[in-house]
């Protein structure tokens, strides 16, 4: 029987050969799927492309970010599921659905809880929130970091409001929610909840008074053709949350789980920047539109809606919370 014993050159090329398979194998990013429920044009959307991008280069490539926007993966409720199970790995939700886990959560959306955008930038990344994030572990996810949803203030037709008086009597759509009827009335008005689709006919044909939204919502459905006075109340600053699948967490190294979780820490900034600088392009687009921007002395707000604030605070965990928001104003 002949032995075939293989050249020097054969064995080289044998070995470069086995070298690029195995360095294949290494170098595969592992996919990061990232649920979201907006547009690709949205300011959340563009924080977490750049967080993939940064997540990429610091693990050198071991994992790739996709985000999947206008709900691709589902609704927010539907995709907190899927993280929770593993099916994909993270997601941005509203906060109110993560309340269903904790309630303490309910704190960050409270009326008039934040000052300004600042003090919610600050609340956001001062490390005062890691605990109350980390608390929803044991349902199979985590939060990462919370991003803002903008802050909304009131829209009116006849005249801008910049007292309690301004507003009474004044019909304003709101979300379906108690808390915010409740909000409604204590700064002097009459809060009726609404489908959005149903608002700008309704304030044009007088069923309604005025709205309550950010400045984007507010440009890019033409409310201001109908309800030209913004004014600046800044009654609700919302917050959306950052998720993570707590099963995707356990397949990476310590080093990893830092990093990922100190890069979405990061990313909130930039989300700020992003949604600042929207703000005022859609503030400048429906000014040129016949739209005016009123600045308003919130403190009688604020003071008038202290009861409902006391109303919403019910247990321990929530009055330490928002004792420790309040100091940071």
């Amino acid at each position: 029987m002949r032995i075939f014993k293989l050249s020097k050159k054969a064995t080289l090329f044998a070995a470069a050969i086995t070298a690029i398979y195995s360095s294949s194998v290494v170098l595969a990013a592992t996919e990061v799927k990232i649920a979201f429920n907006q547009s690709d044009k949205h300011p959340q959307y563009q924080a977490l492309q750049q967080f993939g991008e940064e997540l990429s280069k610091a693990t050198d490539g071991r994992y790739k970010v996709n985000v999947f926007p206008n709900e691709l993966l589902g609704n927010q409720r539907a995709s907190l599921e899927l993280v929770q199970n593993g099916a994909i790995q993270m997601a941005v939700v509203a906060n109110p659905l993560v309340e269903n886990f904790d309630k303490t959560f309910a704190v960050l959306g409270i009326p008039y809880v934040y000052a300004n955008t600042a003090h919610q930038e600050k609340v956001f990344t001062s490390g005062i929130l890691d605990d109350l994030f980390a608390s929803t572990k044991k349902f199979g996810f985590e939060v990462l970091t919370a991003y803002t949803a903008g802050a909304r203030s009131l829209y009116t037709k006849g005249g801008p409001i910049k007292s309690k008086e301004d507003l009474k009597g004044k019909k304003i759509r709101v979300l379906q929610s108690d808390t915010m009827i409740k909000m409604l009335s204590c700064m002097g008005g009459t809060g009726v909840p609404m489908n959005q689709g149903e608002v700008y006919t309704a304030i044009q044909q007088g069923v309604l008074d005025g709205a309550e939204n950010n400045e984007i919502t507010y440009a890019d459905l033409k409310q201001y053709e109908v309800a030209p006075y913004f004014s600046r109340t800044g009654h609700l600053r919302v917050a959306d949350l950052l998720v993570v699948s707590d099963a995707f967490l356990s397949t990476m190294t310590p080093k990893d789980q830092e990093t990922l979780k100190k890069l979405a820490k990061e990313s909130t900034k930039k989300e700020f920047e992003l949604w600042n600088a929207q703000i005022k392009t859609a503030e400048a687009f429906a000014k040129e539109k016949g739209a005016t921007f009123v600045e308003v002395d919130t403190t009688p707000f604020q003071e008038s809606c202290k009861p409902l604030q006391e109303e919403l605070i019910k247990t321990p965990a929530q009055k330490a919370l928002y004792e420790k928001i309040i100091a940071l104003k």
